[in-house]
This record gives C-alpha cells, sequence and structure tokens, in this order.
C-alpha cells in the first residue's frame, strides 16, 4: 500500500487513495457508520460563528456549511457562480471595459432560514460591515478598493471600483486569501458593530445547505440541513463537529470509527494515517506554503544581513523530505510552480552555515568561544512563536531551533492555541499584534495569485495579512503592475517580479508549497474540495 500511496500524492491537482478491509467498503455502508450523520473532527475551536469574522481555516469550512458567497469554485479553481447567477467577465459585460464597474445579478430563490428573501441589500452591506472600521474583521484587501456599491433593485449588484484590481472577481465575496461569505443585513444591521452580538455563538439566520442547531466550547457544533436550500435539501441529516485538538487523537478517531473526516490534518500525520484502514487521503494543490515568517519591524530582525544569514541557516530540501515525507516540493517563494504565475527563474538561497555566519559577522556580530553571536556584549536570542495543535509546527519548530543554533543563534519556542495565535490584533492575537520575532507560517491563499494582502504596506495589521511588516518601494510598484491590468501574460511578468524581491528581501524563508492532506471515512462521499474551501459543495455529501 506505501507503493500506491506515494504514488497517489503526486497527483497533478486532487489525489485520492485508500486503504479499505475486507468488508468492502464501496460496495455499501459500513455497520459502524451512522447513515446520515457526517461526524467532522477539527483541531481549534472558532472563536466566532459570524462568517465576517472568520480567522483561520477552520473558521471558514464551518462558517460555508451555513453560509454562501456571490461565486465559489470547481475543484480546478475555476470560479462558478453561487449566489449571484453567473461570473462577471468583460465578455458578458459584468466588467465595464474601463475594469471599474462589476456587475452582479443575484439568483432569485435564495432565502434565509427565516424565510426572507437574499437580496442585493445583505450584499452590500456585509461589504460596509467589512470595511466599517468598528468591525473586529481580519482583513479588508480588495474590499477597500470599492468606491460605491448601487442596488438598482433586489437582484443587481453594481459594484464600483476606485482603481481597476484585476483580482476582484475572484475576491470579492468569492474564493479569495480571505473567502468572506454574504451575511444577512436583517438580522444584523441594528448592531453598531458586529464584535460582540449573540449572532456570532448561535447564527440562527443563514443561507447555507445546514442551520445552527447549538455549539457547546469546547466539545461539538451542531449543525442540521436547511430544507430551503436553493440546490435543494442536503444529504445528509446532521453534520457533527466535533473539537479534537490534538492531531494524534483525531487519528485515532478516525481509526476507531468515531469521526467520519479529520479536517486538514498536518503533513506529519501522513505515514499514520496512510495506514487507517477503511479511510481515504485525498491531496489537493493549493495556493499555499509553509515558511518562516520575520517580524521586520523588530530592530535585529530589520537587517536583511541576517535575514539572508538565516536563509542560509536551512537545509530545506532535508526538511521538506523530513517533515512531509516527500509528498511536497521545496518552495522557491510563495507561488506555487502548478499556477500561471510562477516564475521558474526564482531561486532559493542555498544551505551555507559559512556563507550565514560571514553575512552575520557584517552585519555586526562577534562569535565567542561557546559559538554563540553576540553583537555589542550580548546574545542573540530571537522568539518564535507557533501554534500547540499542529504536530508538523512541534516538530518544526525544533528543528528551526537546531539550524539556527549552528550559526549562533538562540531561538526560544512559545505554544499557542490556534485562535489565540491567529486572532485579529484587537483580539490580542500574537501574529497580527506583532509579538514575535519568527513565526511558523503556514498560508493558504486564493485561486489568484494575488499576494498584495501579504506583501504592501497598507495591509499591515490591524486590517491586513502583512504581518511580516514587510514594507518596500519596489515591491509596491510591482504589485501595482499586477493588479493594475486583467491581461494575464501582463500579470505574469509582474508576479515574476513580486518573486525576485521576496528573493532579495527575504521577509519569509519559504519552506515547501502546500497541497493539502483531508482524510476521510471511504463511506463519505461527494467530496470534492476546491483549492480553497473543502465545504464549498456541502448540499451533495453523503454517508
Amino acid at each position: 500500500m506505501k507503493a500506491v500511496a506515494v504514488a497517489c500524492a503526486l497527483a497533478v491537482l486532487v489525489a485520492a487513495c485508500s486503504k479499505t478491509s475486507s468488508q468492502g467498503a464501496e460496495a455499501g455502508r459500513h455497520a459502524w457508520t451512522q447513515p446520515g450523520v457526517l461526524r467532522v473532527a477539527v483541531v481549534q475551536e472558532p472563536k466566532s460563528l459570524n462568517p465576517l469574522l472568520a480567522v483561520t481555516t477552520d473558521d471558514g469550512f464551518i462558517d460555508r456549511l451555513m453560509f454562501e458567497p456571490l461565486l465559489t469554485a470547481d475543484p480546478r479553481g475555476n470560479p462558478l457562480p453561487m449566489l449571484a447567477t453567473r461570473v462577471p467577465t468583460t465578455e458578458n459585460g459584468g466588467i465595464s471595459r474601463d475594469g471599474l464597474a462589476v456587475t452582479y445579478h443575484l439568483r432569485n430563490d435564495a432565502k434565509w432560514t427565516d424565510g426572507v428573501s437574499v437580496t442585493s441589500a445583505d450584499v452590500k452591506w456585509s461589504w460596509q460591515a467589512i470595511v466599517n472600521p468598528n468591525d473586529n474583521v481580519i482583513s479588508r484587501h480588495g474590499y477597500d478598493f470599492v468606491r460605491a456599491i448601487d442596488t438598482p433593485d433586489a437582484h443587481t449588484v453594481v459594484v464600483h471600483l476606485k482603481r481597476r484590481f484585476a483580482p476582484f472577481v475572484n475576491t470579492f465575496f468569492a474564493e479569495s486569501d480571505q473567502p468572506y461569505d454574504v451575511v444577512p443585513a436583517h438580522a444584523l444591521s441594528k448592531h453598531p458593530n458586529i464584535n460582540q452580538i449573540p449572532f456570532n455563538e448561535a447564527p440562527v439566520v443563514g443561507d447555507g445547505p445546514f442551520r445552527f442547531v447549538s455549539w457547546a466550547h469546547g466539545d461539538r457544533i451542531v449543525l442540521q440541513p436547511n430544507p430551503g436550500f436553493f440546490e435543494g435539501k442536503p444529504a445528509l441529516d446532521r453534520v457533527l463537529i466535533e473539537i479534537v485538538p490534538d492531531e494524534n487523537t483525531a487519528i485515532n478517531l478516525l481509526r476507531t470509527h468515531a469521526v467520519d473526516y479529520i479536517f486538514q490534518p498536518s503533513v506529519s500525520t501522513y505515514p499514520a494515517l496512510k495506514d487507517v484502514p477503511d479511510a481515504k487521503l485525498l491531496f489537493v494543490n493549493a495556493n499555499a506554503f509553509e515558511g518562516l515568517q520575520f517580524n521586520l519591524s523588530h530592530p535585529a530582525i530589520s537587517d536583511p544581513r541576517l535575514r539572508i544569514a538565516i536563509a542560509h541557516a536551512f537545509n530545506k530540501p532535508g526538511i521538506v523530505s523530513r517533515l512531509t515525507h516527500d509528498v511536497d516540493k521545496v518552495a522557491s517563494e510563495d507561488i506555487p510552480d502548478w499556477m500561471w504565475a510562477f516564475d521558474p527563474n526564482v531561486k532559493s538561497y542555498p544551505y551555507d552555515v559559512t556563507a550565514a555566519k560571514r553575512l552575520m559577522v557584517e552585519a555586526g556580530y562577534a562569535f565567542g568561544a561557546d559559538g554563540v553571536a553576540r553583537k555589542d556584549g550580548r546574545p542573540i536570542q530571537l522568539l518564535l512563536a507557533t501554534d500547540t495543535a499542529n504536530a508538523t509546527h512541534r516538530e518544526e519548530s525544533l528543528l528551526v531551533q537546531e539550524a539556527l543554533r549552528r550559526i549562533g543563534i538562540e531561538v526560544e519556542v512559545k505554544y499557542y492555541p490556534q485562535n489565540l495565535l491567529y486572532a485579529s490584533a484587537p483580539m490580542g492575537g500574537i501574529v497580527q499584534g506583532g509579538k514575535f520575532d519568527l513565526t511558523l507560517a503556514p498560508w493558504y491563499a486564493g485561486i489568484d495569485p494575488d499576494d498584495s494582502s501579504q506583501f504592501t504596506c497598507a495591509m499591515m495589521p490591524p486590517g491586513g495579512y502583512n504581518t511580516s511588516r514587510y514594507c518596500n518601494p519596489d515591491m509596491e510598484a510591482a504589485q501595482i503592475k499586477a493588479l493594475d491590468t486583467y491581461d494575464q501574460a501582463l500579470r505574469a511578468v509582474a508576479y515574476g517580479r513580486v518573486q525576485h524581491l521576496l528573493a532579495r528581501d527575504n521577509p519569509y524563508v519559504f519552506f515547501w508549497w502546500q497541497r493539502q492532506l483531508e482524510a476521510i471515512s471511504v463511506d463519505f462521499k461527494g467530496f470534492k474540495p476546491n483549492p480553497v474551501t473543502e465545504s464549498w459543495n456541502a448540499w451533495q455529501w453523503s454517508i
């Protein structure tokens, strides 16, 4: 089975392989499956069930079971209509000739679970909530390019942009790097902000395939079908979101058939998962990477020579092989090699301890007899912040410590729950609040190569994902070129420049391009994740 599993893992977009028992899982449901009840293990409990306050991929997965965007994407990343009736393009008139107006036509059969129709007013209010400075949304990227929204009737939305923004259609309530869903204006507009409202704990008004039933904190979230869902009543009778903070526990639950799906297990669990009987593993290509992020606002890290020295300290092929079990590829920069914007001419810094130490000497560090690097007599010590739940990150943090110790840098590791580590800055988030020197950075972006939310000056927290605090005029110019044209060939040239600048300035050390691992029971049918959201087609799921 190992050879089959590895071959399966190397497929181009969505691969699946399974290890089944002699009971013949494909022929029919097993006795241990609860008919119509899908039990999903997630390692991190959300802080909120309001889709506009989503922070992690766990949040987005759960929210999408209850709420819908204007557009989604198929498993290959091609945009599809959801609340909208078609994808706006220049060819169909949805995007104006000057690129400054985008028109959406809404389907007329979408209703909230309280019977109220989903209308253009909901779309407009959802946008207003995102750009409202009093709301603790994690990112306003793309939404802040909107000058105004017209709603000439209940099912027409005309968005006017301040300037051309090429990724807009894939960003605005679509499968972007922050895939927001539309929320019910009639239920939320009475609040001055959405930060602390009952809806966040019990979103009883939704428009997705499932409706909220209950949330027992630290235990589970219960959902039932929405019989009025516009695509038809879902095949499942119930979804149970089980909060399982430890991945090893989640694997045992899958092995003993206590859960049917482990949401996004880290790649370090692959050896254990591939031997679980009656389970199927899928690897999904994503616009995603794993790396080490620097906080450039801290004085030591602000010196590019130190960052390049640290990049030289890593044997990236060895790290990737060890941590991903050879199922993921070594990354050069952020954009993966399967996307049209990838530039093959950009190269990583090679593993070279001598070069690393030479750069540190140039930066004013001296090495004592104990091998520790000091500046002005003080040893350098950096704080690495990461999460408690991800098994890959626990091992990865130790490898970072080991690698940097070889070049005289001591690293203190602090572990945090994910919902604290990645919370917004106003909610005390460690990464958004800049309370780190280094952090392990798992990043999942959208179906567009747009990375300006991470690497432009305006996107620094709060209200953006530029948590490295990287700000450079050359990068600003390259991003403007990438975002200002709808011509893909010209955008590809601009993204080549972006990747070269990332290699030059080194705000991250990119380790590997992530393909998302998913582990499901062989009885779970209809699971076809797209590159951003696993639950986009949840009404088609069955078990």
